[in-house]
């Protein structure tokens, strides 16, 4: 086998279609998929499952993309070391993070600190943002799920508190705090699971003994905004996460008091490159 052979299953794999995967690496989308099938071949192994969309891997797909986002990131790092990058005022960085609002300050003045920075921001859930980095998909993350594995590193840099983000038009929307008692009965938009946001206010509701009623699940923050500024229900939010939106307001859980804890995050042995380094020591001054 050939490292082009595996980078074109990498780069398939990473993409989830050879279309996508073509325009990345510029070449035809018959020669990347030549290059798979021979890798197939000569290994004798099933690695990807086409589908009508895109494809998935087989489970030995699984385990040599584990190894070729090691080797392929590991190119890159050789890479960046030999043009002088890691000592440049530039560079690239993928931070995956489980919402926006945290990560960009951070991101901000890393980049007032090294003018030719550039990065790309994937939001996902907490669960998923720490696979990415386990995954070598992402150099840091920034997620409220607490860095227990051997395999990561990471402080923790704040803590947040949760409230209900409900329409305007609401009848909480005119108090400045509502406590966990009165939301027995009410009607919520909910995250699914691997929000770290729904974990803690299923615990907070655990412990006052409290039922609500769960009309809608949505995977993105932005569809359970939607829907509560449409009416469909209250939902949760940390305090620190709220934004901007006139439709929407914050109202304060007052006795709530299990917090989100967020933490900076990346792999234990990837936390001494100097970009991951910055980001990491810059997230607890920021």
């Amino acid at each position: 086998m050939s490292i082009t052979q595996l980078k074109a299953f990498h780069i398939v794999a990473q993409s989830g279609g050879f279309s996508q995967a073509a325009r990345d690496m510029a070449i035809s989308q018959s020669t990347l998929s030549t290059h798979v099938r021979e890798l197939e071949a000569i290994s004798g192994v099933n690695l990807l499952e086409r589908k009508a969309r895109g494809v998935s891997l087989s489970p030995q797909g699984e385990r040599l993309f584990e190894i070729t986002a090691r080797l392929f990131q590991a190119e890159n790092e050789a890479k960046a070391l030999l043009r002088g990058e890691v000592d440049a005022a530039g560079g690239h960085l993928r931070v995956a993070a489980d919402g926006p609002i945290l990560p960009l300050p951070i991101l901000s003045r890393l980049k007032a600190e090294r003018p030719q920075l550039t990065f790309s921001l994937s939001v996902d859930n907490s669960a998923r943002v720490v696979e990415q980095i386990i995954d070598y998909r992402a150099d840091v993350a920034i997620t409220a799920r607490a860095p227990d594995d051997p395999r990561l590193y990471g402080i923790k840099f704040l803590s947040m508190r949760i409230g209900l983000c409900v329409s305007v038009s609401h009848p909480f929307a005119q108090r400045d705090g509502v406590f966990m008692a009165e939301l027995e009965g009410i009607s919520f938009v909910m995250r699914e699971r691997g929000s770290r946001t729904r974990e803690i206010f299923e615990k907070n509701l655990a412990d006052h003994g409290i039922s609500i009623q769960r009309v809608v699940e949505i995977s993105s923050r932005e569809g359970v905004r939607e829907a509560i500024a449409n009416g469909v229900g209250c939902g949760v939010v940390a305090d620190l996460e709220f934004g901007h939106d006139a439709r929407l307001c914050f109202v304060p859980l007052r006795d709530a008091s299990e917090l989100i804890d967020e933490y900076a995050i990346c792999l234990a042995e990837r936390r001494h490159l100097p970009l991951v380094r910055s980001f990491i020591e810059l997230s607890a001054r920021v």
